[in-house]
């Protein structure tokens, strides 16, 4: 590392999450901080008030014991609480423990003790689990948050105190020291990983930057109007809580919700007037599926919809995009990288003359990486592949919001090559910069010696409207070592046959690549975020073959 004249600027200036919400709460005080509550309910509040709530928090959680060091889980919704504790808890110098509500109950518990959380809020609605988890845990101090009094909440957990009831004598003045920006602010805990789930911790300066960057590659401002729908105890939702703050944009928290009813979700998107939010396409497509249902259509030409967890059809891009004008923007990162790396929002200028169906395939593509991020493909060895949009190999990256190792991991080396997270992704990156999923390398199919790609052979299928779901899996060949198997689950009311599949394929992929088997079934199994669980998929398929 060179060093030169030393600089006059304000460089130990500490980057921390508080200081996103202290700018909101002072420069856009009276702007709109909507949330949904638990009885289904819609409340209002402002920036200025959620700083005094969340002053009020630090206050009450400091009084129980937390402080810089300790660890404060939270098992919550989309929720006003919440997003409150994003802020309280990294501002005493603790840190927030993101509990995926999702992971199965031994996971969750080896979450905690992982993390060695000692507190842990919980929503009244999630009781059951924290009560299950409460026999053998590192808890010793459960914070119950609930809409109705203490005295109308009943629970086994041992010594659990009610949050709005310490909130309600605590300080709107709390004295906020300054943290280090290399305290860890948050930490979350990787899931479908083989073992146990491994800790990434995000510190103050990557949620800062990180927030910036999300601003950047979507142009938010505060006149937009942002809705996280993606968990916020997954990945921090993508960091569009704090995204939103930094920029002071209006912010509409849509509480707890299912992906089979998005009617509340959808009528307060329109209300809200939204114009950023984030989803998997699965929560998407259920968008899609109400307002095409809906006797007056919605304009929604002014919506940037951030789509990630799995690349999303083109189908469900073209179908948002002639409904109601919004358009899906593909996004894709992991829990090691904050999670947004890439975005494909605008096409590069200099491919403005590229015809309707090849912009509608680059939009397939995961995009350009966002300011900061370093990404590139490499063979076996570790040599960087060609930028030919035809060489595919792992993609590993680096950058100030990128995981360098993993909490209290014993052995990071197979995960890390020379500083560059490898993600475990198979892609190319064409002469344009545009990075391009074909595979994960557990889930790549070799096939006489060559590759197919399931994500690309997914996605062809699912550009036929009469297919919900669908998911390629390569099962073991004799002759060709292994041959693709295709699994559909077909849209609502609507029937096809194995070979309407495979002459929805035949334009995209050679007659040697067609799956030689498609089976069709009620559904597929997902992991805990909702991605396609491949794995379950292949022991099913083993267990039949055996």
């Amino acid at each position: 590392m060179l060093h030169g004249i030393p600089s006059t600027m304000g460089d130990d200036y500490q980057l921390n999450v508080l200081s996103l919400l202290r700018y909101a709460a002072t420069t856009f005080a009276e702007t709109e901080v909507v949330h949904r509550r638990s009885d289904g309910s819609w409340g209002r509040s402002s920036y200025g008030e959620e700083f005094a709530r969340v002053s009020r928090m630090a206050d009450a959680l400091a009084s129980l014991g937390v402080k810089a060091g300790s660890s404060v889980g939270v098992l919550d919704w989309n929720s006003r609480r919440h997003y409150e504790a994003y802020f309280a808890v990294p501002s005493l110098g603790a840190t927030m423990v993101q509990l995926n509500l999702r992971l199965g109950e031994a996971d969750l518990a080896y979450v905690v003790n992982h993390s060695k959380a000692e507190y842990v809020i919980v929503d009244e609605s999630l009781l059951p689990i924290a009560e299950k988890l409460a026999g053998e845990s590192y808890v010793k101090q459960w914070i119950v948050a609930s809409d109705r009094p203490a005295a109308e909440v009943e629970t086994s957990l041992p010594g659990a105190v009610f949050l709005e009831d310490l909130m309600s004598g605590a300080r709107e003045d709390y004295p906020f020291e300054e943290v280090d920006e290399k305290t860890a602010a948050y930490a979350g805990y990787t899931t479908g990983t083989t073992g146990r789930p491994k800790g990434v911790y995000y510190s103050h300066r990557a949620s800062y930057l990180h927030s910036l960057g999300v601003d950047a590659g979507l142009s938010l401002t505060f006149t937009d109007v942002t809705m996280p729908i993606t968990p916020m105890f997954h990945v921090l939702s993508w960091g569009f809580p704090q995204a939103a703050t930094s920029v002071g944009a209006k912010l509409v928290l849509p509480g707890r919700f299912s992906a089979e009813d998005m009617s509340a979700i959808a009528q307060a998107f329109v209300e809200e007037k939204v114009t950023v939010a984030n989803g998997a396409p699965v929560i998407f497509s259920g968008l899609l599926q109400y307002l095409r249902a809906q006797p007056e259509i919605p304009d929604l030409s002014h919506v940037r919809m951030v789509s990630g967890s799995t690349e999303p059809p083109v189908s469900l891009m073209k179908g948002f995009k002639d409904l109601t004008g919004a358009e899906i923007i593909h996004g894709y990162g992991a829990s090691e990288t904050s999670p947004l790396a890439t975005l494909n929002w605008r096409l590069k200028p200099e491919l403005a003359g590229l015809d309707e169906d090849a912009g509608w395939d680059l939009k397939r593509a995961q995009g350009l990486p966002l300011l900061g991020v370093e990404i590139k493909a490499v063979d076996p060895a570790g040599e960087e592949l060609p930028r030919d949009g035809k060489s595919m190999g792992e993609l590993i990256m680096r950058g100030p919001w990128i995981t360098s190792s993993y909490h209290k991991l014993d052995d990071n080396a197979d995960r890390f090559l020379d500083g560059w997270w490898r993600s475990g992704d198979v892609g190319v990156i064409d002469a344009h910069g545009y990075v391009k999923l074909t595979d994960r390398l557990k889930d790549v199919i070799k096939s006489g010696g060559e590759w197919i790609s399931s994500i690309d052979m997914e996605n062809a299928i699912l550009d036929d409207a009469r297919v919900k779901e669908a998911a390629v899996i390569g099962v073991p060949d004799e002759k060709w070592d292994e041959r693709p198997v295709a699994y559909v689950v077909a849209a609502e009311g609507q029937t096809l046959t194995a070979d309407d599949v495979r002459s929805g394929l035949s334009e995209r992929f050679a007659k040697w690549q067609l799956p030689d088997e498609v089976v069709f079934v009620d559904e597929l199994p997902r992991t805990s975020v909702g991605k396609l669980d491949k794995k379950a998929i292949r022991s099913q398929r083993a267990a039949e073959d055996a």
